[in-house]
């Protein structure tokens, strides 16, 4: 089910190792059937196993790559990931809503390196549910909904979320000890089982998960199925080294045989 076009835009930062950032994001693009643009938000120094350093990109450079690739290219989706802070999420947001309202955003919100670097240690509520307002899905796991809001239970933070934007609630476990990821969208609570991988971490999997979310949207299939098949395809790219570092090579041909 073709959409209008297949171009995407990743919003993110640089990861060396390719792990992460835009390099992933443009993997997993290309091996979903979409073309994927990059826009640098930062340029970090790291590995799957080491974090160093990173240096942040100013809102006026990333708008200027944006604003020069949606000149040239239409593009129904955004996927957005590593940002500075949220003061720089709202401008890119309202860049978005006020020269291209009818893409849609899909916000990774990342706050810590896999390797334990955190990005953000203060979050404003308010601040942050003004831009969700903005945004078309949310992707945070577990841990992440809590410190976004401040609150331990889990399922409340997503639910509160929800009242701003879909959230796609990754690694939920329930009172009975279940694991699942829970999608809030429309009023609707979609749970959808997940794979326990002992041992098959992967450096990235939140921005390959996300990014094959809106790869699928990209190609036009409804939010709950694009959730579904990117959570099939990050499975698949969970199992497919033993390492930290995932390969990316064939994966769509694996999800279309599940």
């Amino acid at each position: 089910m073709p959409a209008r076009c297949r171009n995407i835009i990743s919003i993110a930062g640089f990861d060396p190792s390719a792990g992460a950032g835009i390099l992933a994001d443009v993997k997993t693009f290309e091996q979903v059937g979409v073309y994927g643009f990059g826009v640098c938000t930062a340029i970090t120094v790291q590995t799957e196993n080491e974090f160093k350093s990173v240096e942040w990109l100013s809102p006026k450079i990333i708008l200027s790559q944006l604003d020069t690739i949606l000149k040239s290219y239409d593009c129904e989706f955004i996927k957005i990931g590593l940002i500075e802070s949220f003061d720089v999420l709202h401008e890119i947001l309202s860049f978005i809503k006020s020269n291209h309202p009818q893409i849609k955003v899909i916000w990774d919100p990342i706050l810590k390196a896999s390797a334990g670097y955190e990005f953000h240690h203060t979050i404003d509520k308010d601040e942050l549910l003004s831009c969700c307002r903005d945004i078309f899905l949310i992707t945070p796991n577990s841990e992440e909904a809590q410190y976004m809001l401040g609150i331990r239970n889990v399922y409340e933070a997503a639910h509160l979320i929800s009242g701003s934007t879909s959230v796609f609630l990754k690694s939920y476990v329930d009172g009975d000890g279940a694991h699942m990821d829970i999608l809030f969208h429309d009023n609707e609570k979609y749970h959808m089982n997940t794979s326990l991988l002992k041992g098959a971490e992967k450096h990235g999997s939140g921005c390959v998960l996300s990014s094959a979310i809106g790869g699928f949207l990209t190609l036009g299939y409804d939010l709950k199925i694009s959730c579904e098949l990117a959570k099939e395809y990050t499975l698949q790219f969970m199992k497919s080294t033993k390492g930290k570092l995932g390969v990316h090579n064939n994966i769509r041909k694996m999800v279309e045989h599940a």
